[in-house]
Protein backbone atom coordinates (compact mmCIF):
# COMPACT_ATOMS: atom_id res chain seq x y z
CA UNK A 1 0.00 0.00 0.00
CA UNK A 2 1.29 3.43 -0.90
CA UNK A 3 0.14 6.61 0.77
CA UNK A 4 -0.35 9.77 -1.25
CA UNK A 5 -0.62 13.47 -0.55
CA UNK A 6 -4.12 14.13 0.75
CA UNK A 7 -4.49 10.72 2.42
CA UNK A 8 -5.10 10.52 6.15
CA UNK A 9 -1.87 9.63 7.94
CA UNK A 10 -2.08 6.27 9.73
CA UNK A 11 -1.95 6.57 13.49
CA UNK A 12 0.64 4.62 15.46
CA UNK A 13 1.54 3.68 18.99
CA UNK A 14 5.29 3.27 19.42
CA UNK A 15 7.74 3.46 22.33
CA UNK A 16 10.04 6.43 22.70
CA UNK A 17 13.50 6.37 24.26
CA UNK A 18 11.99 6.43 27.77
CA UNK A 19 9.67 3.48 26.98
CA UNK A 20 6.63 5.76 26.93
CA UNK A 21 4.10 4.81 24.27
CA UNK A 22 3.54 7.71 21.87
CA UNK A 23 0.82 8.19 19.28
CA UNK A 24 0.46 10.42 16.26
CA UNK A 25 -2.77 11.78 17.74
CA UNK A 26 -0.96 13.34 20.72
CA UNK A 27 0.79 15.78 18.37
CA UNK A 28 -2.42 17.02 16.69
CA UNK A 29 -2.70 20.75 16.24
CA UNK A 30 0.78 21.05 14.75
CA UNK A 31 2.32 20.09 11.45
CA UNK A 32 4.36 16.95 11.97
CA UNK A 33 7.60 16.28 10.14
CA UNK A 34 7.60 12.49 10.30
CA UNK A 35 11.10 11.30 9.43
CA UNK A 36 11.61 7.58 8.87
CA UNK A 37 15.30 6.74 9.14
CA UNK A 38 17.11 3.53 8.28
CA UNK A 39 19.24 2.76 11.33
CA UNK A 40 20.38 4.45 14.52
CA UNK A 41 24.10 4.98 14.40
CA UNK A 42 24.55 5.00 10.62
CA UNK A 43 26.37 7.99 9.12
CA UNK A 44 23.58 9.17 6.83
CA UNK A 45 20.96 8.87 9.59
CA UNK A 46 23.27 10.80 11.88
CA UNK A 47 23.53 13.60 9.30
CA UNK A 48 19.77 13.63 8.75
CA UNK A 49 18.68 13.73 12.37
CA UNK A 50 21.40 16.22 13.35
CA UNK A 51 20.20 18.48 10.52
CA UNK A 52 16.67 18.32 11.93
CA UNK A 53 18.09 19.00 15.41
CA UNK A 54 19.99 22.03 14.13
CA UNK A 55 16.82 23.30 12.39
CA UNK A 56 14.67 22.83 15.50
CA UNK A 57 14.07 26.51 16.23
CA UNK A 58 13.11 27.28 12.65
CA UNK A 59 10.82 24.23 12.41
CA UNK A 60 9.21 24.96 15.80
CA UNK A 61 8.56 28.57 14.79
CA UNK A 62 6.57 27.19 11.83
CA UNK A 63 4.24 25.37 14.28
CA UNK A 64 5.78 22.02 13.40
CA UNK A 65 7.13 19.05 15.38
CA UNK A 66 9.76 16.54 14.21
CA UNK A 67 9.21 12.88 15.05
CA UNK A 68 11.73 10.27 13.90
CA UNK A 69 10.93 6.57 13.49
CA UNK A 70 13.11 3.57 12.73
CA UNK A 71 12.79 -0.13 13.33
CA UNK A 72 15.48 0.11 16.00
CA UNK A 73 14.47 -0.64 19.55
CA UNK A 74 14.11 2.05 22.20
CA UNK A 75 17.53 1.31 23.73
CA UNK A 76 19.45 1.80 20.47
CA UNK A 77 17.41 4.94 19.79
CA UNK A 78 18.14 6.26 23.29
CA UNK A 79 21.90 5.83 22.88
CA UNK A 80 21.68 7.50 19.45
CA UNK A 81 19.58 10.41 20.77
CA UNK A 82 21.86 10.99 23.75
CA UNK A 83 25.03 10.84 21.67
CA UNK A 84 23.70 13.55 19.34
CA UNK A 85 21.57 15.58 21.78
CA UNK A 86 18.47 15.06 19.66
CA UNK A 87 15.62 17.27 20.86
CA UNK A 88 12.62 15.48 19.36
CA UNK A 89 11.04 12.05 19.88
CA UNK A 90 12.73 8.96 18.41
CA UNK A 91 10.28 6.10 18.20
CA UNK A 92 11.04 2.41 17.79
CA UNK A 93 8.96 0.48 15.27
CA UNK A 94 10.76 -2.77 16.06
CA UNK A 95 8.11 -4.94 14.35
CA UNK A 96 7.91 -2.59 11.33
CA UNK A 97 4.10 -2.31 11.48
CA UNK A 98 4.05 1.48 11.15
CA UNK A 99 6.70 1.30 8.44
CA UNK A 100 4.42 -1.08 6.55
CA UNK A 101 1.38 1.15 7.19
CA UNK A 102 3.22 4.01 5.50
CA UNK A 103 4.23 1.74 2.58
CA UNK A 104 7.96 2.26 3.00
CA UNK A 105 9.35 -1.13 4.05
CA UNK A 106 12.83 -1.81 2.65
CA UNK A 107 13.35 -5.55 2.63
CA UNK A 108 16.70 -7.30 3.05
CA UNK A 109 18.79 -4.24 3.91
CA UNK A 110 22.44 -4.66 2.88
CA UNK A 111 21.37 -7.93 1.21
CA UNK A 112 20.81 -9.54 4.61
CA UNK A 113 17.76 -11.77 4.38
CA UNK A 114 14.86 -10.63 6.57
CA UNK A 115 16.75 -7.58 7.85
CA UNK A 116 14.04 -5.05 7.13
CA UNK A 117 14.18 -1.31 7.67
CA UNK A 118 12.36 1.85 6.67
CA UNK A 119 13.13 3.52 3.38
CA UNK A 120 14.51 6.95 4.17
CA UNK A 121 11.31 9.01 4.01
CA UNK A 122 9.75 12.25 5.19
CA UNK A 123 6.03 12.88 5.47
CA UNK A 124 4.64 16.21 6.59
CA UNK A 125 1.30 15.64 8.26
CA UNK A 126 -0.93 18.67 8.39
CA UNK A 127 -2.98 19.83 11.36
CA UNK A 128 -6.02 17.99 9.95
CA UNK A 129 -4.13 14.66 9.93
CA UNK A 130 -3.69 14.52 6.16
CA UNK A 131 -0.39 14.06 4.38
CA UNK A 132 0.67 17.35 2.82
CA UNK A 133 4.20 16.43 1.72
CA UNK A 134 5.85 13.12 0.89
CA UNK A 135 9.41 12.18 -0.01
CA UNK A 136 10.55 8.55 -0.20
CA UNK A 137 13.98 7.37 -1.35
CA UNK A 138 14.86 3.97 -2.72
CA UNK A 139 18.50 4.84 -1.95
CA UNK A 140 19.25 4.61 1.81
CA UNK A 141 22.28 6.86 1.31
CA UNK A 142 20.26 9.80 -0.06
CA UNK A 143 19.19 12.54 2.34
CA UNK A 144 15.98 14.55 2.02
CA UNK A 145 15.93 18.11 0.70
CA UNK A 146 15.79 19.95 4.02
CA UNK A 147 15.24 23.36 2.44
CA UNK A 148 12.28 22.02 0.45
CA UNK A 149 10.73 20.67 3.65
CA UNK A 150 11.17 24.01 5.45
CA UNK A 151 9.71 25.87 2.46
CA UNK A 152 6.71 23.54 2.48
CA UNK A 153 6.19 24.21 6.20
CA UNK A 154 6.03 27.95 5.49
Amino acid sequence: MSLNIGDMAPNFELPDTELKMRTLDEFKGKKIVLSFFVAAGSNVCENELCTFRDSWDEISNLNAQVIAISNDGPFANKAFAEKHNLNFPLLGDYNSNTIRDYGILMKDLLHIKDYNAAKRSVFVIMEDGKIGYKWVSEDPLKEPNYQEIKEFLK
